[in-house]
């Protein structure tokens, strides 16, 4: 893309960063015309547009090859390695290849079922026959493993019908004795009982846990425009709305670790894509989900099998999709090279054209897309606003050849796909996964860490506003949107998430930077407007007067806490009371100024807070460096003179010595330091947030280890109500591995 920019004049560079929503058909028309004149151009589009190019083709000499060495580990007992090899070679192989008289890709799940079976890992190998079947129904081996995997779990009925199912098809007399040895064995061993087929279907995980009716309504204000409001009171904790993405796409550097379609991690048993080598998914059901094609190949009915058994094939062989609900997002794109070039943004896109496109029922409209979503265009960059017209051209130019003459590439669709890659830029969601680590998995301590593993448009939810206290929280169970009050919230009160800065996490000035960088508004929500605690203090140093609790701000903050008013309730006016105690008691705008303790009024000075500063962050770099505890003791021991005590990089300091002193196994001091942490955390965040039932994990998993039952217990009591608060029902969901709270 950088050849294309040097080629383009400056004056269609001047024209493209000048441009609106107004005059953008003339100058994506104009770049249009001109990128056409290039030979590079076209060759680009040849390179990301054509199969003949990709990268991504089914290869049956690959897929043979990685085969050979499968079967060399599986002979030598290195399951480990010939699962590797099994699921590279199901990555190369066509669907349609045959070898030694089998089809090739139901052989490879076969193969790799036996591998997991030896690996313990029985419902795995359960469903790679399963994937097996769906190819091929009359295979007489995977009703073999399939029989084998049912016998391992216990399922004793469902093994029998799979051997005789098995018996029915095989052909060899040796076979045919192996399978009759099998079932006699399970006969003989278990009172097995001729009774309706129980076949394992998949669980579905997503719990509903919304007790009463919640309406909610888009409204429109003078000041943040459209938003949300609920129109009946909501009491804390309530599933308030739920929705499936119109488009999702998933991020670049978690292609190879987790699902393309619902974003869960890839399990050891992966599903490729049945058409390319790139989408892995975890699941038949995921794959079916975002494919097109129907994955039964062999309806041949060339076995003698009784009607009950016949039954039990048709069960067993049945896809978990119905066709009719099937995305095909994945179609278009299937094989390119360009959704794996392309920034994951413009992939997105054209996810959005393609199925807005299919929603209207025919091509070659002059509108491609229109989700009616607001957009911040005028605003953006030159630099993007000329990514955007280049993206847009080539991936109009990727979906034309796709869809040939049915899709039409001029100024005005051009302009249509600019302006949706700056709806995306505004209005997608990033999903979100929790990536946690269990004290029963050899760690000395439990952490949790969100993930972004994927972006989607929901255009319900794009419709709820900002604020950086937010009363409602959002998570995902796959790719579904779930938002829930984590406050009381009276009718009629407008519906808030946090689009990424909150208070605690930011100060005020770097949280209006990132919402008017990204997001093109000044926010005016309550912390915004309002003095609060976590604001004074976030970047706050100490007062020079050893005894005094007060802050002192520099240039930056006091900018931002003069154009807030001191309203505020007897709740928060005792919170800042304790630390700016003028600004309580007098006239504000006299005492916020530089260098000024906000509690007793004494000086410290600018010129000497920006010296302070830079030893300060010296300290702190010094101390996440390295794992040596008594330089780490000595810089903490400076910082805590020079910052105020609730000043975030003290939370962090903390939290990185707890993490030293876990790492040496010297516990009491790790849970000295993780509790300071949490301390200055819940003076930022308060007492309930997320942030909060995050690091009390750390705390509970360190009294743990440590024997303290009853501290303990209080801690775990504390993350049970936070998480409650968050995800309700949805707890054991988000957190399957923190086995040790349970």
């Amino acid at each position: 893309m950088e050849k294309l920019k040097s080629a383009i004049s400056q004056t269609l560079i001047l024209s493209i960063s000048q441009s609106n929503s107004r005059t953008l058909p003339n100058t994506c028309s104009s770049l249009h015309d001109f990128l056409n004149q290039l030979p590079q151009f076209h060759q680009m589009v040849e390179d990301l547009a054509y199969k003949d190019t990709s990268l991504f083709l089914k290869n049956k000499e690959s897929a043979l090859e990685f085969k050979l060495k499968g079967n060399n580990c599986f002979s030598k007992g290195d399951n480990s390695n010939a699962l590797k090899f099994y699921t590279q070679a199901l990555r190369f192989a066509p669907r349609d290849v045959n070898d030694m008289g089998k089809n090739l890709v139901a052989t490879l799940y076969v193969n790799r079922a036996a591998v997991l079976q030896k690996m313990g890992l029985v419902m795995e190998s359960l469903q790679d026959c399963n994937l097996a079947l769906a190819i091929c129904r009359s295979y007489s081996k995977a009703w073999y493993r399939r029989g084998k995997a049912n016998t391992s779990m216990g399922n004793y009925d469902n093994a029998v019908r799979d051997l005789k199912v098995s018996l029915c098809m095989e052909q060899s007399i040796s076979g045919k004795k192996q399978i009759e040895d099998e079932i006699n064995l399970i006969l003989d061993q278990h009172n097995v009982k001729d009774s309706s087929p129980n076949v394992a279907k998949v669980k579905d995980s997503n719990i509903n846990d919304q007790s009463q009716q919640i309406q909610l309504q888009c409204v429109t204000t003078e000041t943040k425009g459209r938003g949300m409001v609920c129109l009946t009171e909501i009491p804390p904790s309530t599933l308030l709305h739920t929705e499936e993405p119109y488009a999702a796409i998933i991020s670049k550097e978690f292609r190879e670790t987790h699902c393309h379609f619902c974003f869960n991690e890839l399990p050891e048993n992966v599903v490729p894509c049945p058409s390319c080598s790139m989408a892995l998914y975890c699941s038949q059901v995921c794959q079916e989900n975002a494919s097109w094609q129907d994955s039964q190949c062999d309806m041949n009915k060339d076995y003698d099998i009784d009607f009950d058994l016949e039954k039990y094939v048709e069960s067993v062989t049945k896809s978990n999709v119905n066709i009719n609900n099937q995305n095909d997002e994945h179609k278009h794109e299937c094989g390119a090279n360009w959704s794996a070039a392309l920034p994951s943004e413009t992939v997105l896109a054209g996810r959005v054209i393609v199925k807005y496109i299919k929603q209207q029922g025919h091509f070659g409209n002059s509108c491609i897309v229109n989700l009616d979503l607001c957009h911040n265009y005028a605003r953006l960059d030159p630099e993007t606003k000329l990514e955007f017209h280049i993206s847009s051209i080539i991936l109009l130019k990727c979906l034309h050849y796709f869809y040939s003459s049915e899709f039409q590439l001029k100024g005005e669709t051009i302009s249509q796909c600019v302006l949706l890659l700056s709806q995306i830029q505004m209005n997608s969601m990033a999903i979100v996964r929790i990536k946690s680590s269990d004290s029963s998995e050899n760690h000395t301590t439990s952490t949790i860490e969100q993930v972004r593993v994927g972006q989607a448009i929901y255009l319900s939810g794009s419709m709820f506003n900002h604020s950086c206290q937010p009363n409602i929280h959002t998570y995902f169970l796959s790719r579904t949107l779930n938002t829930r009050a984590i406050k009381f919230i009276p009718s009629g009160q407008p519906l808030e998430l946090s689009y990424g800065p909150q208070v605690g996490q930011w100060s005020c000035n770097e949280r209006q930077s990132s919402l008017r960088n990204q997001y093109a508004f000044i926010c005016s929500c309550a912390s915004c407007t309002q003095t609060n605690l976590s604001d004074l203090v976030i970047e706050a140093f100490r007062c020079s007067n050893p005894s005094c609790s007060g802050v002192v701000l520099d240039c930056d903050e006091v900018g931002y806490e003069n154009r807030k008013v001191t309203l505020f309730g007897s709740a928060e006016y005792n919170k800042v009371k304790k630390v700016a105690r003028l600004l309580c008691d007098l006239n504000k705008n006299h005492w916020v100024e530089p260098g000024f303790c906000l509690n007793c009024g004494g000086m410290r000075g600018c010129g000497s807070l920006h010296g302070t500063l830079r030893k300060g962050e010296i300290c702190k770099r010094l101390i996440e460096s390295g794992d040596e505890v008594a330089s780490g003791l000595t810089c903490l021991d400076m910082l805590k003179k020079i910052f105020h005590k609730y000043n975030k990089r003290a939370a962090e300091v903390e939290d990185h010595m707890a993490k030293v002193f876990c790492g040496i196994g010297e516990l009491q001091r790790a849970r000295h330091h993780c509790k300071a942490s949490i301390k200055v955390l819940e003076k930022l965040y308060g007492e309930e947030h997320i942030v909060i039932g995050n690091e009390l994990v750390k705390l509970a998993s360190i009294q743990l280890s440590l024997g303290e039952k009853a501290e303990f217990e209080e801690t775990r009591n504390r993350i049970k109500l936070v998480f409650s608060l968050h995800y309700g029902s949805h707890v054991d969901v988000m957190f399957p591995h923190l086995h040790f709270l349970k």
